[in-house]
């Protein structure tokens, strides 16, 4: 039986591009006071703060990714840096690749909830779409769309 993996990660160079800003911006007062000798003592832990709490958030984006491994066993997902889950194939009633919106059902990327369920995406808008058992509903976003549709096809059996 096949394995399959894919891993995604937040890449979209508009998304760098606001991150470098953000970035940009939180430093650029730092550096003014630091030019025109101003740092008033009293307040100097707020701002480095400020770029500190930025600089780890925008660290963090590039680290964040998609992990999604489809086997035997089933359905292993990870948004790094948060812990793999596994969904065994017996736990499944359906599984298959749609389409989906993420802004208008999940309200936007990431790790998100909706009316839907739950979805893990990073970019794009192909998923695939886990109907448990226990009536959960999970999306996991997916860049390989026909790929992915072959790896389910051959699992289809373990689906009961």
């Amino acid at each position: 039986m096949k394995t399959y993996k894919e891993t995604q990660k937040f890449d979209q160079w508009w998304l760098r591009l606001l991150l470098a800003g953000v970035l940009i911006v939180s430093i650029l007062p730092l550096y003014m006071m630091y030019r025109e000798d101003g740092f008033d003592q009293d307040y100097n832990w707020v701002i480095f703060l400020t770029v500190g709490i930025t600089f780890v958030v925008v660290i963090l984006f590039f680290l964040l990714r998609l992990e999604t491994k489809i086997n035997a066993q089933g359905i292993h997902y990870r948004f790094f840096p948060l812990p793999e889950k596994q969904i065994p194939w017996q736990d499944i009633e359906e599984c298959y690749v749609r389409q989906y919106s993420p802004l208008k059902e999940f309200g936007g990327w990431g790790v998100r909830f909706g009316l839907n369920g739950k979805a893990y995406n990073v970019k794009g808008n192909k998923g695939i779409q886990l109907v448990l058992k226990s009536s959960k509903k999970i999306l996991i976003g997916t860049q390989n769309e026909t790929e992915v549709k072959n790896v389910i096809n051959s699992y289809k059996d373990n689906i009961k």
